[in-house]
């Protein structure tokens, strides 16, 4: 078991809210420690959004409980109510995640406010020390780097998919293997999505910088288009290559060139990484692809209704290959475009 830079951060960013919270004399220091805990995210964005929705709906909850306090008292139906507000106006200003702690908040105040308007006041401004040292631990301390995150998760996903590929048509692995490799592949795109979405938010912070990073987020993308079209490939093998009349005959030539691709696709990302020289020839012969179209299409029309099951695996192995050039030509503008601009500024 790995600990991430998440879980670090919370517990520093729970362990400066005590700390804060003994400095500044709080009573306790429990709701500073569930504020900082709330308020952690995976990136600065949304770290400072969060920040921004935390400061506005726990500001608007204190004031509904205060006003409820003054005029209906703070017995547990008067909670209740209270806090039944909150979450419909936290849903019509579209801050649904900021729910919990405006509740923590709100139960805080109304709670101490029979102990005098003092102590609801100060623990309102625990919730607001608990904000800070998260955001603050957020963002000097193990910064997020989604970049290097989504690079590193797209390597992970090419080996779990590399690996199936290799070995479907030979049918080399044993099932259950299979199966928890290609579930940890789809885990693993899954968790590229969300990091994508992590990245492409970094855009509306990075003033300077729009172009280029338009730019990347094109290649990243793509990327993850160009995964989930081997993992459609996997699919389509599993489920039509073996219930083929022909599948042994085609054996061979259908392992070669998903050999082919899976070889072209490792060294796509060793480009995008700058490990291969620039004017490397990396693309595989397509004098073999076209054979293979040309071969496989006349015996298919030999016998369509019994060998129409390879059409499909063809068509989502040139489908792979397609997405696989499309972002080799990608990451060749890219790159392009930034040795031109380094010119430039040179």
């Amino acid at each position: 078991m790995t600990i991430g830079g998440r879980v670090l951060k919370t517990g520093m960013a729970v362990a400066l809210s005590i700390y804060l919270s003994s400095l500044f004399g709080f009573v306790t220091p429990l709701i500073a420690a569930v504020a900082a805990i709330f308020t952690i995210q995976p990136s600065i964005y949304r770290s400072w959004q969060r920040v921004a929705d935390q400061l506005q709906t726990n500001l608007l909850g204190a004031l509904i409980a205060l006003a409820a306090v003054r005029l209906f008292g703070h017995t547990p139906i008067a909670v209740g109510l209270v806090s039944i507000v909150v979450i419909l106006i936290s849903i019509r200003l579209k801050m649904e995640s900021t729910i919990s702690l405006t509740l923590v908040t709100v139960v805080a105040i109304m709670e101490a406010t029979g102990q005098g308007w003092d102590v609801a006041i100060d623990r309102f401004l625990m919730v607001l020390t608990g904000i800070g040292a998260s955001f603050a631990v957020n963002v000097l301390v193990f910064p997020p780097r989604p970049k290097r995150q989504f690079n590193e998760q797209v390597s992970q996903a090419y080996t779990q998919l590399s690996l199936l590929l290799r070995t479907a048509i030979s049918n080399e692995m044993k099932e259950q293997v299979f199966r928890q490799e290609k579930d940890k592949l789809h885990g693993t795109l899954r968790k590229l999505e969300e990091r994508y979405l992590v990245f492409e938010e970094e855009r509306k912070i990075l003033a300077r910088t729009k172009t280029s990073h338009a730019r990347k987020l094109l290649v990243s993308k793509q990327m993850i288009k160009t995964l989930q079209k081997g993992a459609d490939l996997l699919d389509v093998v599993e489920e039509h290559y073996f219930a083929s009349p022909s599948a042994n005959e085609w054996a061979a030539r259908f392992d070669r060139q998903i050999e082919d691709m899976t070889k072209y696709h490792e060294h796509i990302l060793l480009k995008h990484e700058e490990k291969i020289k620039p004017n490397a020839q990396i693309e595989p012969e397509e004098e073999r692809e076209g054979r293979l179209v040309k071969d496989l299409t006349a015996y298919i029309m030999d016998d369509p209704d019994e060998n129409k099951r390879l059409v499909f695996v063809a068509s989502a192995l040139f489908e792979y290959a397609y997405h696989l050039r499309r972002l080799e030509k990608l990451i060749d503008q890219v790159q392009q475009r930034t040795v031109s601009a380094e010119e430039k500024e040179g």
